[in-house]
């Protein structure tokens, strides 16, 4: 019932969409937002056929998007069949020989497309400028596909007007176009910024991926907005002077708003830059928020009783149901049943493990990630951290009544009464992981609890239960991401339910110290049936304090001095490889580029995949 509710929040405003744009222009003024009548003076037959030309065009708009994600669509399904293909065949087969060799056409799509950076190597690894970040470098198929969207804008924004007419006719009709097809753009502006848009799970893309596409939608709905607002501005000023313009913005409702939203819309371009998000992030949601509402207000008022006011309506009532999904999953998971508490306990190397009792929880995932909000500490605002470890409070009866102990009526009875926890490692850094901190190291015990609320579950999208060899490789406290996965694969293989026969994890620490992150949930791992059979670990320790601090525990538990060498570790195990090989990552930028490219180079040799994770907001 949940995720038809989240489908239905895209899928009927998107409907209505298209049945406003079948409807044509309506309404007592002209169907395209004309911000004056200071300008050139269309005649009835003029706007009648620039409505039609710009409701034709806004249709392309929505056809193409629409096309690309029923392709995106088909490409999951053939994905996700051949997945389970290989999973059902590879159960009871331990050598999975065929599932070994690749696909020569489709791996040279992985490694020159696919996941191929724009330029060499470099992809999750930041820009700087000095102290300035710069964002991220696209993959190459990110930026054909940012590239193709660009350049449909431009396009459909250019065509069909009059070049070699009068200049006020051109000017005119640029106006309406870039105007109409503005507010078109944020229609898909709004779908792809919400955490539950459906197109996430659907198409198996990371809300990181398509939050990528929604900054650069921005930015073409702000430029297409400048664009309409300067036509209309040369209009003016070539008809009547700046005094035309100064008497228009002064009594003229719908010029006036339209550049105001405009230059709303241009604050929300500056504001929204990586530096100042990186450097300010609570500040920037906050003012790119009420940036926004204010825009849409004044926007509002300027499309009064025209066609695009429609669609901006549409838009409206998608962000506005998104925030209704989010407001009721909060309340839901954290209000009644005692509430949802946190219990924050210091750990070494300036990290907390924060253990959320939920009030209703949900069937964890690998992969999953929440937005934790602790109202003491800091205030509305919510971040999203890794589910690193679920445990019910009844897993322990459940184990004893696998023993063979007697479980009485009370325990039963009891047990919907109990609660699920959900752990996670928060790393220290500033801003409201350096306050939660401070808030559990003001506690003698270095442990407190407090009242929580939590939204989710997001993510989980990834699985690795179809490759019989899987290496996992993470950095720092990117480990939280990673441990599901390995509990799942170990559980999976003693029950004989998934494909995986070599599972190696790879963890980058800074300090031996950083074992104690997850010790208690690596001991639970560490005891499952037939983990040895499995099972490697491979510990890289980039700052020992010295030798001795380095020793390997088993055959199977190994701690190295140092960075590992990336490409000699996947080279290694591909030349072993057992069926199709997984390579997951969640780390540093620098640490995803170098898997990245390792397993680019091995493209066309082995049948490799290459999973990353990562949080690029």
């Amino acid at each position: 019932m949940a995720r038809s509710i989240v489908n239905m929040y895209t899928i009927v405003p998107l409907a209505l969409a298209h049945l406003a744009l079948a409807q044509g222009p309506s309404g007592s003024r002209p169907s395209t937002p004309r911000l004056s009548q200071g300008g050139h003076e269309d005649t009835p037959a003029e706007r009648a056929a620039a409505a039609v030309d710009n409701t034709r065009f806004a249709r392309y708009t929505l056809t193409v998007l629409a096309g690309i994600v029923i392709l995106l669509g088909i490409f999951r399904v053939v994905i996700l069949s051949v997945r389970y293909i290989r999973t059902l065949t590879c159960l009871n087969n331990d050598t999975q020989r065929y599932f070994k060799m690749p696909n020569l056409a489709y791996g040279a799509v992985k490694q020159h497309l696919l996941y191929a950076p724009l330029f060499r190597r470099r992809h999750l690894r930041e820009l700087h400028f000095g102290w300035f970040h710069l964002g991220y470098i696209p993959t190459r198929f990110q930026s054909l596909f940012l590239t193709a969207v660009i350049i449909m804008n431009l396009s459909l924004s250019v065509s069909g007007i009059e070049w070699n007419g009068t200049k006020a006719a051109a000017l005119s009709h640029l106006r309406n176009r870039t105007g109409t097809l503005a507010v078109i753009n944020m229609i898909p502006l709004v779908v792809l910024s919400g955490r539950n848009n459906p197109l996430i799970g659907l198409l198996s893309i990371s809300f990181d991926n398509f939050n990528l596409v929604h900054r650069w939608f921005g930015r073409i709905v702000i430029l297409q907005a400048l664009a309409h607002s300067i036509a209309e501005m040369m209009n003016v000023i070539d008809r009547g002077g700046w005094a035309t313009m100064q008497l228009l913005f002064q009594k003229n409702q719908m010029f006036w708003t339209g550049l105001v939203a405009t230059a709303g819309l241009i604050a929300i371009l500056l504001q929204s830059s990586a530096a100042l998000r990186h450097a300010f992030y609570e500040t920037f949601l906050h003012l790119h928020i009420t940036l926004i509402i204010l825009s849409l207000v004044f926007l509002w008022k300027h499309l009064e009783n025209t066609l695009p006011q429609k669609y901006l309506l549409i838009m409206i009532l998608i962000w506005a149901a998104e925030r209704f999904i989010r407001f009721t999953n909060l309340i839901y998971r954290s209000v009644g049943r005692g509430g949802t508490k946190a219990e924050l306990e210091l750990l070494p190397g300036d990290a907390c493990r924060v253990t959320l009792k939920m009030a209703r929880p949900w069937v964890f995932r690998p992969g999953q990630y929440a937005f934790i909000t602790v109202p003491s500490v800091g205030l509305w605002t919510s971040h999203p951290f890794s589910i690193a470890w679920s445990n019910n409070s009844n897993d322990e009866k459940q184990q004893d009544a696998e023993k063979g102990y007697q479980i009485t009526a009370d325990d039963i009875l009891s047990s919907s009464q109990e609660k699920t926890s959900m752990s996670l490692i928060i790393r220290r850094r500033s801003g409201f992981t350096d306050k939660l901190f401070a808030k559990a190291e003001r506690s003698p015990s270095g442990i407190t609890t407090v009242s929580a609320l939590v939204e989710g579950p997001y993510g989980g999208l990834a699985s690795l239960q179809s490759y019989g060899t899987v290496m996992i490789f993470a950095g720092g406290v990117g480990i939280t991401h990673q441990v599901p996965f390995v509990r799942e694969l170990v559980a999976g293989y003693a029950s004989g339910t998934l494909a995986a026969r070599k599972v190696i994890l790879v963890w980058v620490i800074q300090s031996p110290e950083h074992l104690e992150w997850i010790r208690p949930w690596m001991t639970t791992i560490l005891a499952m049936e037939k983990r040895r059979d499995i099972l490697r670990i491979q510990l890289f320790v980039t700052r020992p304090r010295s030798t001795k601090e380095i020793h390997s525990p088993s055959a199977t538990v190994q701690m190295f001095p140092g960075k590992p060498n990336v490409d000699t570790l996947i080279e290694m195990e591909a030349e072993n490889q057992t069926g199709a090989m997984g390579v997951s990552v969640c780390g540093t930028g620098g640490l995803s580029d170098d898997v990245r490219a390792a397993v680019r180079r091995r493209q066309g040799v082995r049948n490799i995949d290459f999973l990353e994770q990562g949080f690029t907001w």
